[in-house]
């Protein structure tokens, strides 16, 4: 089976393929930078390129594909990707029989357009990433050991982006997948507070929380650009985040056979990433 990975460098498409290549899968990567990938890409790995925006750019790295992995936007930074529907038609038109598609913050055209096609789809819906947590804390853990947030009793129910990836593999690889959505969470809900003391005990390392005034949180979004509709938007789904995000499920045991990773699990493996070179003893 050959089976095509869209967004193969980002953070939960990186996964998506190593986990296939340990069991032994033809894999074919897709991606807009085809020489960046390279190094981040484990060897056997096809690299093709193609945008996801471009429909007709796709063609032939469509050819003789029988699964395909789908993400609608993407999660690496300063990217500009918005999925365009037709892809779907393509797929189904290249002969491709099952599509698992990584779906953002809500379903849109790409999700229409597979649940109206004749193939096998399944949609992966994860909560927050863990990996956010680098993004967002990691430099200010590292170098200075504290996490500056508003509202430090905000809810997540993070979820490991491996545990992510391994759905999708199961729902790509084995039968009984088909018009199912899976909603993804970690095995709990933490406040900021909590998630910053979590990752402290996890690394063995000192973390101050310090909590920013609403005000100091409107301004730096001023600052980084956003209208005052977008700033007052960020203030109401901190203080008020949609239950989707903080409300723990169990579908990643119920797929996986086996519990979703903790966050302390996660901070344990990127410790030397929140450590300086002194810390690490480097």
């Amino acid at each position: 089976m050959m089976i095509l990975v869209a967004g193969a460098t980002g953070t939960v498409g990186q996964h998506v393929t190593e986990l296939l290549m340990t069991r032994n899968r033809t894999i074919r990567a897709l991606t807009r930078y085809p020489e960046q990938a390279k190094d981040k890409l484990p060897e056997g790995v096809e690299i093709v390129a193609g945008d996801l925006m471009k429909p007709e750019t796709l063609r032939d790295a469509l050819q003789g594909v029988e699964a395909m992995f789908l993400i609608t936007s993407s999660d690496e930074p300063n990217a500009d990707l918005n999925t365009d529907p037709q892809v779907v038609a393509l797929a189904e038109e290249a002969g491709v029989k099952r599509i698992v598609v990584l779906v953002g913050y809500e379903e849109g055209p790409v999700e229409e357009s597979l649940r109206a096609s004749d193939m096998q789809w399944t949609l992966v819906k994860p909560a927050e990433f863990m990996a956010n947590v680098l993004a967002d804390w990691g430099e200010t853990i590292r170098t200075e050991g504290y996490v500056r947030e508003f509202y430090g009793e905000a809810l997540s129910a993070r979820v490991h982006e491996r545990d992510i990836a391994a759905v999708a593999v199961e729902a790509l690889l084995e039968d009984g997948h088909h018009g199912k959505s899976y909603p993804l969470t970690g095995p709990e809900a933490l406040t900021r507070r909590e998630a910053v003391r979590t990752i402290a005990a996890a690394i063995g390392k000192d973390i101050l929380f310090i909590e920013k005034t609403e005000e100091e949180a409107r301004q730096q979004w001023r600052d980084q650009g956003y209208d005052e509709e977008s700033v007052e938007f960020f203030v109401q789904i901190a203080k008020n985040p949609p239950e989707a995000g903080y409300t723990v499920l169990p579908t990643v045991e119920q797929v996986l056979g086996r519990p979703a990773r903790t966050l302390a699990e996660w901070a344990v493996e990127h410790k030397r990433e929140f450590l300086t070179e002194r810390e690490r003893g480097d």
